[in-house]
């Protein structure tokens, strides 16, 4: 008897994406979540297992998620920075790179971030 197993596309993207890179400690990974209130960004070195540094949206005080979205890709480059991290492998983790999304990337790149 064989089971099968239904995925979302979403789950279908993540496993492709996570199947093609990997934090190392050159370029860890740049990892981004979202849930309907908040969104969190990690940058996470696969080799170690260890997050380097980790920001989100909690608690922020920006009007809109896009606003938001923005704030923690800053925060998350400046921390990278701090730690002497200055090149990253972005995983979207499924998401479509769209809204919130490019909106944290394109933050962390402004704010000296490279990927």
């Amino acid at each position: 008897m064989s089971r099968t197993i239904n995925f979302t596309s979403m789950e279908r993207r993540e496993r492709k994406i996570r199947a093609k890179l990997s934090g190392t400690k050159d370029a860890p990974r740049l990892t981004v979540f979202k849930s309907n209130k908040f969104i969190y960004a990690q940058i996470i070195n696969d080799d170690e297992g260890k997050t380097l540094a980790a920001s989100s949206s909690v608690g922020m005080k920006a009007k809109s998620k896009v606003e938001q979205a923005k704030e923690v890709g800053t925060n998350i480059a400046k921390k990278a920075l701090e730690a002497g991290i200055t090149k990253v492998v972005f995983d979207r983790s499924g998401y479509l790179y769209a809204g919130k999304i490019k909106t944290l990337a394109d933050a962390a790149r402004e704010a000296g971030l490279k990927f």
